[in-house]
């Protein structure tokens, strides 16, 4: 099912979550991406564990606002795409 027939199904005033990815750096979490539909807008939410220092806690930069579904997840898959290229893996 496309991201924008996921939104479409949900009830008014639900969220949907329309992606979530993780991606890890020599086996430790550093971001995770959550794409989600809710009634007046469609955001993704990322936490980020900085590879470097002694945080615990993740960084919660955004939300990042999107017109549509698509393009929520275009943003999420184009992350992912990025941070492999870094070195990255995704779990």
């Amino acid at each position: 099912m496309t991201p924008e027939a996921n939104a479409a199904a949900a009830a008014p005033g639900e969220e949907v979550e329309l992606d979530v990815r993780t991606v890890r750096k020599d086996g430790k979490q550093v971001v995770t991406l959550r794409a989600v539909q809710r009634p007046l807008e469609c955001s993704v939410e990322c936490e980020v564990y900085p590879v470097s220092g002694l945080r615990v806690d993740p960084l919660n930069p955004g939300p990042y606002t999107f017109a549509t579904p698509g393009e929520a997840t275009s943003f999420v898959a184009e992350a992912v795409e990025a941070l492999t290229i870094l070195g990255c893996q995704e779990s």
